[in-house]
């Protein structure tokens, strides 16, 4: 595929990406926050030497998960929730390890030491965390997966975690698989 093919693919998704995102903006007369979009396009080339089995960036400032095929046929670009704070937050090179799904949700344990009330384990279901699917990152306890808290999308509201809608994980599941690199900027 030539350069300019990939750019005018990659303009006319994320300008489609941009049309169908939220935004946010604040209105200074009420102060009332809304949505803008963050959404920044992304060039593979930037962060990986090849797509030998896929690539994923997800990038925590737009607060947007890109995945490029290894043959450059399919690109998507997916609103993500991130981790609340950077020291939650863990950046760099990884790649998928496992796929599960129907995930059940275990607390680490410096979550269950900040709060001793949450349960040993969750089981897929609503109350899950964990949402519909999960990516497994070869980071300990680190996933890309879904949610069924819709609020929690395009917010910095996970303890480590990237969230997708749970039709947006099922989505990005079909597309990956085990070694699929994964860059966190």
């Amino acid at each position: 595929m030539t350069a300019r093919a990939f750019n005018r693919r990659s303009i006319i998704a994320g300008g489609a990406a941009l049309l169908a995102a939220p935004a946010v903006w604040a209105e200074p007369s009420s102060g009332v926050r809304r949505n803008t979009s963050g959404f920044a396009l992304l060039d593979w080339r930037d962060h990986f030497d090849t797509l030998e089995h896929g690539a994923i960036v997800a990038d925590t400032r737009s607060r947007a998960l890109h995945f490029w095929s290894e043959d450059e046929s399919v690109y998507r670009l997916f609103p993500t929730s991130v981790p609340r704070s950077p020291e939650l937050t863990k950046l760099g090179l990884t790649r998928i390890v496992r796929k599960v799904e129907g995930p059940s949700w275990t607390p680490t344990p410096s979550m269950r030491e900040r709060d001793p009330s949450l349960p040993v384990t969750v089981p897929p279901g609503p109350e899950n965390p964990m949402g519909t699917h999960a990516l497994h990152l070869s980071w300990q306890y680190y996933r890309i997966h879904g949610t069924h808290d819709t609020r929690k999308i395009g917010r910095k509201s996970s303890d480590g975690c990237i969230g997708l809608y749970n039709e947006k994980i099922a989505e990005l599941y079909e597309l990956t698989e085990v070694g699929t690199q994964v860059r966190l900027i």
